[in-house]
């Protein structure tokens, strides 16, 4: 099976030892507490989960530094985006050495995990622009995840932790939200070799379905990762346990058997198009897949980004050299109504847009909430109730 990012084997951070975690636990209780903000609490998750291999905690400034400018740790390991804990209030826990991270997501704040203190440091303010704007590309504020990046606080918070639980990720998405062992482990029970990843934090219509299944085909995968993001989105994107309803609907009646894992993982959406693109390939890699597709405007929001600029980040030698995974380069995927299939429209330069069946998320939204059936070209009848029962109950609740 591939190898893990920058390790010969995964380092999740969670503490599997029951008699540990409880231990570890009732110190907590005695330790200065940090109420995490909810990107940091999800940097915790992906730590314990081991797709964060093979990081062994929060960054301090110089490697948050250097990882937005260069793409690498101080220490030269590969890394596309900074993995922080930053807060805007430090007073509970001056002078600290260890302390508890307390969860933001969950009522009462329970322990999410135990950090050892190497550094407290701050950001300053044309710091802090200079990283937004490498890792977004922009300091818009209308960029859901710049303004989101931009209020998590001015201190950074080092230093290597132990993962005592997933948060909500395991209680609300039951037999969804897998760790990348999890998935390593169901790949060879499936005694697969090779995995072709799809990224979604969308639910999916015909031409998502029918792109995992082109991309299968063109690398002679065993088995496709539909691998889904859980964590907080940007206001009106779909709820994580609606796509994954109409994500396993799909998967059962139009995939063939044992062909695809259905499964999510616990992250906060960072609309970071190309490096996000690529902490993307980090996840899948350490997840066991040998590939990942990564399709026209990746991990985009808006016109931020190019269509095709989290493809061609991905051609550098260093990130090349770097990972072992590979990229299925995919276009705009549409139902050709000339070939009565769906396509990437790469491999249709005859056609004009009015032989495509193509329709825009906003068009999507107002045909659902008005109850009005989207085209079989477009989306799967089972997947479309699905969607629309859903806007039907948020219009009248």
């Amino acid at each position: 099976m591939i190898q893990p990012h920058g390790a010969d084997r995964l380092r999740p951070l969670f503490i599997e030892n029951r008699d540990e975690r409880e231990t570890l636990l009732r110190e907590a209780a005695e330790l200065p507490a940090l109420i995490l903000n909810s990107a940091a609490a999800a940097n915790a998750v992906m730590l314990g989960a081991g797709y964060f291999t093979p990081l062994e905690g929060f960054m301090n400034l110089s490697d948050t530094l250097s990882v937005s400018e260069h793409m690498q740790t101080e220490e030269g390991l590969f890394w596309p985006v900074p993995c922080i804990n930053r807060a805007n209030n430090i007073s509970a826990i001056e002078g600290a050495s260890k302390i508890a991270l307390l969860d933001p997501n969950i009522k009462g704040n329970p322990v999410l995990a135990i950090q050892d203190i190497d550094k407290i440091e701050s950001i300053s303010d044309s710091q802090l622009s200079q990283v937004t704007e490498q890792i977004f590309g922009t300091l818009d504020p209308q960029h859901p995840g710049v303004d989101t990046f931009s209020g998590l606080g001015k201190y950074l918070i080092s230093g290597p932790i132990k993962v005592l639980n997933f948060s909500y990720f395991e209680t609300d998405f039951t037999g969804t939200f897998k760790t990348a062992t999890e998935i390593r482990n169901e790949i060879k029970k499936n005694n697969w070799e090779r995995v072709v990843a799809f990224q979604t934090r969308n639910p999916m219509h015909r031409a998502h379905e029918e792109l995992c299944k082109i991309a299968k085909d063109a690398v002679d995968a065993d088995g496709v990762l539909i691998h889904m993001l859980l964590g907080k989105l940007k206001p009106g994107d779909i709820p994580a346990d609606i796509r994954d309803a109409a994500i396993r609907k799909m998967v059962e009646l139009y995939f063939p058997e044992n062909t695809v894992l259905v499964t999510g993982y616990g992250f906060d959406m960072l609309y970071a198009g190309p490096k996000e693109a690529l902490l993307h390939a980090i996840f899948r890699q350490n997840a066991g897949c040998t590939h990942l597709i990564v399709g026209r405007d990746h991990a985009g929001v808006g016109d931020f980004y190019g269509p095709f600029e989290a493809q061609t980040i991905f051609e550098n030698n260093m990130i090349e050299s770097a990972l072992e995974i590979d990229i299925f380069k995919a276009d705009h995927t549409a139902y050709s109504k000339k070939l009565n299939k769906v396509v990437m429209l790469r491999d249709a330069p005859d056609h004009s847009k009015d032989d495509f069946v193509m329709l825009s998320g906003t068009k999507v939204r107002e045909m659902l909430a008005a109850g009005k059936d989207l085209p079989i070209e477009f989306a799967r009848p089972e997947v479309a109730k699905i969607l629309m029962s859903y806007y039907q109950q948020d219009k009248n609740p």
